[in-house]
């Protein structure tokens, strides 16, 4: 991964936002571009509070070339009332 590249992802439209894997296995999640701030070697992530507002309530950083896999991911959206499904049973 290369700060350039990196950098790309986060100005494709619409965003999808990404999911960064560290060769040490730790993830950092990137959910929306404006809160992340990189550099050539390292990148800062803004850590959205509960209600996802900004500002960043912290931050964290990475360093870029240790970033081995990006993914984009889906944030799941609020909506229902919270109950859990019921598990499907197998017929018998």
């Amino acid at each position: 991964m290369t700060a350039e590249h990196l950098i790309e992802l986060l100005e494709e439209r619409p965003f999808k936002p990404l999911r960064l894997h560290l060769a040490d296995g730790r993830v950092r999640e990137i959910k929306h571009p404006e809160m992340a701030l990189v550099s050539e070697s390292l990148v800062a992530i803004g850590i959205p509070g509960e209600d996802e507002s900004k500002p960043a309530v912290r931050m964290t950083f990475c360093s870029v070339p240790n970033i081995v896999e990006v993914e984009p991911f889906d944030i799941a959206k609020p909506g229902g009332n919270g109950a859990k499904h019921p598990k499907k049973r197998r017929g018998r």
